[in-house]
């Protein structure tokens, strides 16, 4: 008999919602190009469109404007489009100084050492404990400043950074900067708005909110567009405001529609539920005696924790053997055999980044789920051949 699948891994990505199912089913009658002016090409346009206000809307946008919201493949182009786009944009090479964090997902810190062998000053302000240094930040924005490009939530340690505090100071000291948050991991698990954050750009993502992979959407303040400080990453036809070429993706559009739709409404409900989840867990490791990498503030959904002297790869193998999926870290660099930079950023040793686990809830997610693990992580620390230190 087949064991049930508990699924713990949601920060990798998340199960498609029925609606999300449904707007897709529905997107795939229609199949003209969306660039098309005849009545299918216009009904297909009409769909993105109404997807488009649908995440606009979760965004906490009252209207969308022209540009001010365009879709891409994934959240890692939104980030390229965002960070490339405003950085090589001929009005903004004032200065040479880019500024982001220690712990940022390999989206956001591969296009930083591409800026850096393009001869730009890459600053990394350290994120110690899952506590951005806002001073640091700060001082660092003595310098002028092309680009400040902050994640929201870390991906591995569920950590929250105060980027609306450094935002606020970098637009005091010079307006031109552009400010950029990656907020796929925080979009609809905490509260915030582009303008409240004091955001040029904001990178969101469908595939964590329970909608299709492939399909990622970036924010753009009409400021931005006004004064050209953004080019475009791709060229070509000049699809979606001439800001990303490519005919568009209707039926994955759809389906991020109808997942930011149904994610926004239910959002204070699903993160409480979460919260309590991730309570319970924390709980229960406790009493297990396992370490967990405990931020000062948080999302809700994330746990790290580290094993005693047992390799994470190990206990992932020994969970996935009892159908309980978790990570080691970013799916994003799975395959990268190299020590978590986040992880080692937090303040983990090397040895101790190499024995922690990444737990990551959705509202989908039980009690009897949680415990589950608990008790699967107990047999395994018991059990699990310990690793000598070096």
């Amino acid at each position: 008999m087949n064991q049930p699948l508990i699924y713990l891994d949601n920060s990798a990505t998340t199960p498609l919602c029925p609606e999300a199912v449904k707007a897709m089913e529905e997107a795939m009658a229609c199949f003209g190009n969306p660039s098309s002016l005849h009545k299918v090409g216009q009904d297909a346009h009409a769909l993105i469109e109404r997807a488009r206000g649908q995440v606009a809307a979760a965004l906490g946008l009252r209207a969308v404007r022209p540009g001010e919201l365009i879709f891409t493949a994934s959240g890692t182009e939104a980030s390229a489009t965002a960070i490339f786009g405003t950085v090589y944009a001929k009005p903004r090479r004032f200065g040479r100084r880019v500024i982001t964090t220690d712990s940022e997902h390999p989206s956001v810190e591969m296009a930083m050492r591409r800026l850096e062998a393009d001869g730009l000053e890459v600053v990394r302000i350290p994120t110690r404990g899952g506590l951005l240094d806002t001073e640091a930040a700060i001082a660092a924005l003595s310098e002028p400043t092309l680009l400040v490009s902050m994640m929201m939530v870390n991906n591995e340690t569920g950590a929250r950074f105060d980027v609306a505090r450094v935002f606020a100071a970098a637009k005091a000291k010079d307006s031109r900067t552009v400010t950029h948050c990656d907020a796929v991991q925080g979009f609809l698990k905490v509260p915030f708005t582009p303008s409240g954050i004091s955001a040029d750009l904001v990178t969101v993502s469908a595939h964590k909110i329970h909608g299709p992979k492939g399909v990622g959407a970036l924010y753009i303040h009409t400021e931005i567009l006004k004064t050209k400080r953004i080019v475009p990453y791709m060229t070509g036809g000049g699809q979606e405001f001439g800001l990303r070429s490519g005919t568009e993706n209707v039926i994955g559009i759809c389906g991020f529609g109808a997942a930011a739709s149904v994610g926004f409404a239910t959002r204070a409900a699903d993160c409480a539920h979460m919260t309590a989840l991730r309570e319970r867990l924390e709980s229960r490791l406790a009493e297990m005696g396992v370490q967990v990498n405990r931020p000062a503030v948080r999302a809700p959904h994330i746990v790290s924790l580290t094993l005693p002297d047992i390799k994470s790869q190990t206990m992932l193998n020994f969970l996935s053997g009892k159908g309980i999926c978790v990570s080691s870290g970013s799916a994003c660099s799975s395959h990268d055999t190299h020590t978590s930079p986040s992880l080692l950023a937090f303040g983990l040793s090397t040895h101790e980044a190499d024995c922690t686990l990444r737990v990551s809830l959705s509202a989908r997610n039980t009690e009897a789920d949680v415990d589950a693990l608990c008790d699967a992580l107990g047999e395994g620390i018991a059990t699990l051949v310990r690793i000598r230190r070096k």
